[in-house]
């Protein structure tokens, strides 16, 4: 499995939120590119960047931060956040993404998302799929839907998706653990799904339980910076 930590930023600073929740803003540094370098200086090797900015303003806004830790770094990024037109997307590629994250734009604008995927490919292009209940939820999850995840999903594999991202809201940034039954619910009905659990990671044991439930990857924020795992941790399991 994939350990794949997270930086989010903010007005070009790296910060968490809980559930989603902007007035939650917590900053952890002012540098993302030295959380980078200490992820890459432990022997970590991917990076989860997410524009919050963009999610909020439905555009790319963070582009220089990727480019900065693109060129500076040797870690393979995936980025998302505010992603919403073809020239979004041509912005992060250019700047050093090696995977875009799709979510709001695959509800709203279906068509275009699937044409990403035959444009770019299934292992550039991955599905975001965050649920609060159960059911979707959309732009830096301040909307709703009535989307069930599992469908959502599955509609997306049909279309030539490989790699999903999801997260249960509810467990985001609380370090109560992540959703293990949403994650297990979603691989018994597409068991080749490269699925990438993101929220709630509070431990190693959490890692541990979703290696053996069959995770590609797992994305750890909150935890990395609230000192419940260290690099080291992290390093070992991903080896």
């Amino acid at each position: 499995m994939r350990i794949i930590p997270a930086i989010d930023i903010i007005e070009g600073k790296c910060v968490r939120l809980s559930k989603g929740d902007y007035d939650t803003k917590k900053i952890y540094n002012e540098d993302p590119l030295e959380v980078a370098k200490s992820f890459e200086d432990a022997g970590l090797q991917y990076l989860h960047l997410v524009d919050l900015d963009g999610a909020k303003e439905k555009h790319i806004v963070n582009w220089k931060v990727l480019e900065k830790l693109a060129t500076k770094t040797n870690l393979q990024i995936d980025f998302g956040g505010g992603i919403k037109s073809d020239q979004d997307l041509k912005i992060a590629f250019e700047s050093g993404a090696q995977q875009i994250t799709g979510g709001s734009i695959a509800v709203k604008e279906p068509v275009l998302f699937s044409s990403w995927i035959t444009a770019y490919g299934a292992d550039k292009i991955i599905l975001g799929a965050d649920a609060l209940d159960g059911k979707i939820s959309i732009s830096g999850w301040q909307e709703g839907t009535d989307q069930q995840i599992e469908e959502f999903i599955e509609g997306y594999v049909e279309k030539g998706i490989e790699y999903v991202i999801s997260t249960d809201i509810s467990k985001d940034g609380m370090l109560e653990g992540p959703s293990f039954e949403l994650y297990d619910s979603i691989l018994q009905k597409l068991p080749d799904l490269k699925l990438i659990a993101s929220g709630g990671v509070s431990s190693i044991d959490d890692l541990v339980k979703l290696k053996e439930n069959g995770l590609e990857g797992t994305i750890v924020g909150k935890a990395i910076y609230e000192n419940r795992v260290t690099l080291k941790e992290l390093s070992e399991i991903n080896a």
